[in-house]
This record gives C-alpha cells, sequence and structure tokens, in this order.
C-alpha cells in the first residue's frame, strides 16, 4: 500500500509524550527539531546524530525536521543577516549528510501561532486551541497596548473589545495575557510586553511585499543547497493565515503559495502543506490547493479548524471542521501514486482529553487527542485506498 509515513512531533528529552508513546501510537517516525541551538547557529553533524540516535533507538526513524528556524534578522535582512543564511546553509548540509530529508521552516515575523485560549473547553469536555478575533483586539489594544493599533480595527471591533475588557475579571485578563505571549512551541520561556513591542518596533516600514522579497531571497540563496544535497525545503503557511499585531503574513493564501514556488521554481522548494492554517480562511479551498500544489508538497500536516463569521476559529475533530479531510486524503493519496512516494504526515492540534486532562503538556501536543485524530485520518486513508486502488 502506497500510505502516509505517518509521525508525530516530539520536542525532545523534556516533552512529557515521550518516544515509547509516539511508537506506541501506531507512528513509524517522528518529526523534531534542535530546540536548544540557538536560531542563527549552526546545526553540527554531532548534535543532529545524537538526536537521530535516539529516536531510531525507540524503533522509529528521523527524516522530518520541524523546524530549522529561520532568523528574524534573515526576515528583515538586518543585523547578521548574511551571517545567518551561510549558517542556514552549512546546517543543511550537515542535515543532508546525516541523512535527513525534508526542512520544515517558516516565515512569520516575530511570532509563530498565536491562540487567544490554548484551554478552549468543548461541548464533550475536551479542551482545544481557540481563536477568538474580540478576545485577540482586546489584547492588542488594552493590555499589550500596542501604539496606533486601533487604526487598524473597525470601529465596532473596539466598542466591542472596550465591552469586553471592562467585564473581564483580573483573573481573565491575565488569562488571556499568558495565552497570547506563549513562546515559541518547544520552548517553556514566554514573551514579555516589552520583548515584543520591541520587536514589533524592528518591522516598522517592512509590509508584505517587502517580506516576501526578503523570503524570495532567502530562498534564491539556500534552495540550490538543498537541491544539490536531496534536501526538500517546506514553508509552514502562517497562523493565522492574516496578519497580526501589525506584523505583514505572506504565506496564507493560495496566491501566496503559487508565488513561492514561482519565485524559485525548484524541485527542493515547496510546501509543509497545513490543512488547519489554510482551512482557517474560508477563501481558501483547501482540497483544490493540494490539487494544484501537489507536485510541491514535502510534508503535510492534517488537522481541521471551526471557524464563524466573526473571524473566530478553534481546533476541530480531524474529521469534523470546516476542511473536508475525506477529499484531502483522497488526493493525498492520488498525489502519492502519482509522485510514487509515500508523503510524511502528522495530525496536528489535538484536544486535551481524558487523562491528560490532568498533565501539563505543551497545548495541541497531548498524547491521546493527537492518537485520535491519527486513528481517524489512518481509517479514512486506509478505507479509501482499499476502495480507489485495491
Amino acid at each position: 500500500m502506497m500510505l502516509m509515513h505517518q509521525t508525530m512531533r516530539w520536542y525532545g528529552r523534556h516533552d512529557p509524550v515521550s518516544l515509547a508513546d509516539i511508537r506506541q501510537a501506531g507512528c513509524a517516525g517522528v518529526v523534531t527539531a534542535l530546540h536548544h541551538i540557538p536560531v542563527g547557529d549552526i546545526w553540527t553533524s554531532d548534535e543532529i546524530l545524537l538526536r537521530k540516535k535516539m529516536i531510531e533507538d525507540a524503533g522509529m526513524t528521523w527524516t522530518v525536521i520541524e523546524s530549522l528556524p529561520v532568523s528574524d534578522d534573515i526576515k528583515r535582512q538586518s543585523g547578521n543577516y548574511l551571517y545567518h543564511i551561510e549558517n542556514y546553509k552549512a546546517s543543511l548540509r550537515n542535515i543532508a549528510a546525516c541523512g535527513l530529508k525534508v526542512v520544515t521552516y517558516n516565515f512569520m515575523p516575530v511570532l509563530d501561532w498565536l491562540r487567544t485560549n490554548v484551554y478552549y473547553k468543548l461541548e464533550d469536555g475536551s479542551t482545544a486551541l481557540y481563536f477568538n478575533r474580540i478576545d485577540y483586539v482586546v489584547f492588542d489594544l488594552f493590555l499589550l497596548k500596542r501604539p496606533e493599533a486601533d487604526a487598524e480595527y473597525a470601529v465596532e471591533e473596539i466598542v466591542k473589545a472596550k465591552e469586553r475588557f471592562n467585564a473581564m475579571s483580573e483573573e481573565e485578563r491575565a488569562f488571556l495575557f499568558n495565552n497570547m505571549m506563549l513562546g515559541l512551541p518547544g520552548s517553556d520561556d514566554a514573551f514579555t510586553p516589552g520583548q515584543v513591542l520591541s520587536e514589533l518596533q524592528k518591522y516598522q516600514g517592512i509590509d508584505a511585499a517587502k517580506l516576501k522579497e526578503h523570503l524570495f531571497y532567502f530562498l534564491k540563496e539556500v534552495v540550490p543547497v538543498a537541491e544539490e544535497y536531496g534536501l526538500k525545503m517546506a514553508i509552514h503557511p502562517d497562523d493565522p493565515p492574516y496578519p497580526v499585531l501589525g506584523l505583514p503574513r505572506i504565506m496564507s493564501t493560495e496566491k501566496d503559495a503559487a508565488d513561492l514556488i514561482e519565485a524559485v521554481p525548484s524541485p527542493a522548494n515547496g510546501l509543509c502543506f497545513c490543512t488547519g492554517s489554510f482551512g482557517a480562511r474560508a477563501d481558501n479551498n483547501v482540497p483544490a490547493m493540494l490539487r494544484r500544489f501537489g507536485d510541491q508538497v514535502h510534508f503535510l500536516h492534517l488537522r481541521n479548524t471551526k471557524r464563524d463569521a466573526e473571524g473566530n476559529f478553534f481546533e476541530a475533530d480531524h474529521l469534523t471542521g470546516d476542511t473536508d479531510m475525506f477529499e484531502v486524503i483522497k488526493e493525498v493519496l492520488a498525489i502519492q501514486h502519482r509522485r510514487n512516494i509515500s508523503l510524511p504526515m502528522r495530525p496536528d492540534h489535538g484536544h486535551q482529553m481524558l487523562d491528560d486532562l490532568k498533565k501539563k503538556t505543551y497545548p495541541g501536543y497531548s498524547a491521546i487527542g493527537r492518537l485520535k485524530g491519527l486513528a481517524e485520518l489512518r481509517g479514512t486513508e486506509y478505507a479509501l485506498h482499499k476502495m480507489l486502488y485495491e
């Protein structure tokens, strides 16, 4: 059977979800990164092989990196960006020498994904990641107090945000603040308001067009190295897929993906196709995008979101959100048979549920919720493959 290569993300030794847990979930591989290496530094072969051996000793493989971070200096083309690009090339050479195949990265300025509530309670008692538009405006205007932020919002939104803020208790304000200020995945460190405002200021004068220029410059430098050494570069889309905190986002739509592929045409330049990030926008037809870009998809994040007209969304069950996962998996199977490959995939942003409700885990990365999602995806894929290809 030409089925997807099923993996889960692992954050290293301190991850409460162990390699044994992931293996028992039925995964053949792990997706991970060297989170302890500062952004901009070189990943050495010794460090890569040490992590690889840990995973192989647990009975799995490591072929997909998530992520090899791109520094904000590179994104801004400031400071040490040329030095960081050369280090990135050196890391790619070491990664290839150690037998890895796919390098995931993103080009989101300052912050990675953002949610207003990482413990949003669902009807069945489990919790999910949630983005509430008005709570986000509350954070921006009244907690972070970003200068001139009110110019970016409609009057109605500002009125609603002010009412929401006034009705909040101190505990609710602190809860929202802490959720929005969570550090990057893989880190226990949270940002402070001063740090965020300082970093936001560094992007003054960089709009979406300029940031996209910087992305293409970076890719024109590193993609030839990746191609020479047999690696695939896979960009993760923006999450949420629209501007946040005054920062541009440039990998949110079908046009953004097309621009990336056209700017640096190469078999090494492609997508980490995240159905949840693209699916959080109503104007993205996710199955059609997958059909269009199938030859440039190097890694799959399969998750689902449920959105409303107000701009809110939460992480739904993998099969029941706004994206038709049946059609997505059917298209994935067609891509795999056409390209004669098994695409690496991981379930993403599972619900916190059952015994995991009593544990502290990385938001969206508890074991049981992802196991449930993997089982749903695996079952759908297996049934479709039997129906269409046997």
